[in-house]
């Protein structure tokens, strides 16, 4: 496969420089050795929100990091997690006397690297707390479940409760709140490609992947690819069974993984919509890349349960632009102008023309693959599907000629 990428090895050192023109963020000063991305304005006098893990989930962590989400991220290699120097590093640059909480997502390597600087911060004698993300319901409640996009919920509202200048012990009770009301589930039509390395592939033209982690882990199901609106239907079910029972409100965040189509993705809400679960969603982040696994030709679904604390905090304006919600709701239509009628006449008879237009018809819908095929060589690609969509329209109204 073909990347934009120069040297495999300055990936996330080249990428990090690309995302500090963003005005408000800056690093510090170890860098590439250290990669913490912090806030400009910030001033040591509230609690600081700090995550972060392997870099490959862009947006997140640095696309969060502003005024209402975090304060700083630690960024790692792809799909590595950050050391522990680099975690202590941005713990002593943004923690003052109200402390830190450190959101981390359920791996091996961030509960490690970023459990072990929060043990040293405490040691130089630092407050500091530790929030464990597990939103992933793929396997159950049952066993040490994944972090997936709904860590993002939890940088939301410790975010803005940071904002707003609550204590530390008072943000991570509710951070721990927002982690035990969030479920997630992911569906995947291919893997994702490491940059510069050789394509893998797993899935066959004819399958999906059901609950699988946001570095490509495998699922808990290889399912019969269908149409959008059934694989929608069972990643739903699944998330849903894990769901409370009633009439309970819900934000659901739409995160694409990452090589999706803005179209399909549009399609895919529309597809969610129309399943059971719909009418409980009050809000909606997305759809978009939030928490990418690369290129990863899937999408994930997170669900935070409401209550009136989070709702009011994820309803307050956040700074980061990769965070924008909105109520969810069904479409709306207005009346359509009136336009003059296209056959104003009445219909005469005429069977050889009649068969005419409607083997002309017929042939132009038949010969769309090869039409699209000729033009993909010289043009767009779309030129069968356009004399197709003629040929419908012909035998829709040939009785009306």
């Amino acid at each position: 496969m073909k990347f934009f990428i120069n040297e495999t090895d300055q990936i996330v050192n080249e990428a990090i420089e690309g995302l500090l023109t963003n005005p408000n963020l800056v690093r510090l000063d170890q860098y590439p050795e250290i990669r913490v991305i912090v806030r400009k304005d910030w001033d040591k006098s509230k609690v600081a929100i700090i995550s972060g893990g392997g870099s490959g989930h862009e947006p997140a962590h640095v696309g969060f990091v502003g005024k209402g989400m975090l304060t700083a991220a630690v960024c790692g290699d792809i799909f590595a997690s950050p050391t522990v120097d680099a975690v202590l590093s941005a713990i002593l640059a943004v923690t003052g006397p109200q402390g830190c909480l450190l959101v981390i997502k359920n791996y091996t390597g961030d509960r490690l690297n970023f459990g072990l600087a929060a043990e040293q911060a405490r040691a130089l004698g630092l407050n500091v707390k530790t929030v464990m993300v597990d939103d992933d319901i793929a396997l159950g409640k049952d066993i040490k479940r994944r972090g997936l996009a709904g860590t993002l919920f939890v940088h939301k509202i410790a975010g803005q409760w940071s904002e707003e200048g609550k204590s530390l012990d008072d943000i991570a009770q509710m951070a721990q709140n927002v982690v035990d009301r969030t479920a997630s589930i992911g569906l995947s039509l291919t893997e994702c490609q490491h940059l510069g390395q050789e394509p893998t592939q797993r899935l066959n033209e004819n399958q999906a992947e059901l609950g699988l982690g946001i570095h490509g882990e495998p699922g808990i199901e290889v399912i019969q690819y269908d149409k959008a609106d059934v694989m929608m239907q069972k990643a739903v079910a699944k998330l849903s069974y894990y769901l409370p029972k009633g009439d309970q409100q819900f934000a659901l965040l739409f995160n694409n993984m990452g090589s999706v189509s803005p179209v399909e993705m549009s399609l895919l809400v529309h597809a969610f919509q129309k399943t059971s679960l719909a009418s409980r969603i009050r809000y909606l982040i997305g759809p978009a890349a939030l928490m990418s696994s690369i290129n990863m030709n899937g999408f994930s679904l997170s669900v935070l349960e409401l209550s009136p604390d989070i709702e009011a905090a994820l309803l307050a304006p956040a700074e980061p632009s990769a965070w924008f919600m909105h109520p969810f709701g069904q479409p709306v239509a207005i009346s359509n102008p009136k336009l003059p009628e296209t056959m104003p006449y009445v219909a005469s008879e005429n069977a050889a023309v009649k068969q005419l237009i409607q083997e002309v018809g017929q042939l132009l819908i038949d010969i769309e693959k090869e039409i699209n095929g000729l033009d993909v060589k010289v043009g767009d690609g779309d030129a069968g599907s356009t004399f197709a969509l003629s040929g419908r329209r012909l035998l829709a109204v040939v009785d009306q000629l």
